[in-house]
């Protein structure tokens, strides 16, 4: 027989108003000189020093100078700081200000896109810890729905239909997630490894070349590799990355001359009926790039 769950289920800090709800201090009991945005602030800290494997309460705790149990007074458990902590990290995140009106929506909508992926890649190899709670998590909070709402705003000025918006938003920011990735895993290796990261390149690619069982890989991949060029990895890696992109721009850019109606340059042509275009609707909130 199934028994029933003991407890409440586990939802997210963003909601049932935990969020505000230990935002303040001044509690009789609480430790002076200590609040959230400052636990939040260090939980940042540890986990770029330190990783998210070795992270703890404790450890915390210990960085703050104060009891595990103090830290207790201003979040619920861990994975609510972790959710702090990862909208923190989103904060770093750039963004065209919404205000500007008629200036930004003159602004080219691909370089807008570009700028959006570069700015999430690069938040992914500055904290590698944030792609597995961007994968654990809800990832609603405050400065995580700014950049989902920014990326809206970009893909809106395509012209694709709504029903294709959320599947652009997919294509182009899971692509930038499992890129950072890596790329962000990839240089933390390196460190740990103490070198750098053309010397582990080289080496792991030696040690392919001489596995008997990889000539075949080896032998076809030749001329792609060489197509590809030569460069550090971090040249190789960048035009890795900007092809990838312009091929996800390019994509947009047939498919919304695919689905009639609209013209290449993003905006809707005029309809020879004289009805004006349904603006699309809104997309899921929340929708994590």
């Amino acid at each position: 027989m199934v028994r029933a769950a003991e407890g409440p289920t586990r939802t997210s800090v963003w909601l049932d108003g935990k969020a505000v709800r230990r935002g303040g201090g001044g509690r009789a009991g609480q430790p002076s000189g200590l609040d959230r945005d400052r636990i939040t602030e260090v939980t940042v800290r540890l986990l770029d020093a330190e990783g998210l494997a070795r992270f703890s309460m404790r450890r915390l705790a210990a960085e703050l100078n104060v009891t595990a149990m103090s830290v207790y007074w201003y979040v619920d458990t861990k994975d609510d700081l972790l959710e702090l902590a990862l909208d923190a990290a989103c904060a770093e995140l750039r963004l065209s200000d919404p205000e500007r009106g008629p200036d930004a929506d003159a602004e080219d909508w691909r370089d807008q896109l570009r700028v959006l992926a570069g700015e999430y890649r690069a938040l992914l190899v500055r904290h590698p810890w944030v792609s597995p709670l961007a994968g654990t998590y809800l990832n609603i909070g405050p400065h995580s729905q700014a950049f989902s709402r920014a990326v809206q705003r970009v893909l809106r000025r395509t012209g694709l239909p709504a029903r294709g918006l959320t599947g652009a938003i997919a294509a182009v920011f899971q692509f930038v997630y499992g890129f950072g990735t890596i790329e962000g895993h990839f240089i933390a290796r390196c460190t740990d490894a103490g070198m750098t990261q053309d010397a582990y390149f080289q080496h792991a690619m030696s040690a392919v070349e001489a596995a008997p069982e990889a000539a075949e890989f080896i032998q076809e991949s030749a001329d792609m590799m060489a197509a590809r060029g030569g460069g550090t990895v971090e040249e190789m890696r960048e035009r890795d990355f900007d092809f990838a992109l312009e091929l996800l721009v390019a994509g947009i850019e047939a498919m919304v001359t695919r689905v009639g109606g609209i013209s290449p340059s993003g905006g809707p042509t005029p309809d020879p009926s004289g009805t004006a275009p349904t603006p699309a609707e809104p997309a899921a909130p929340g929708t994590r790039p």
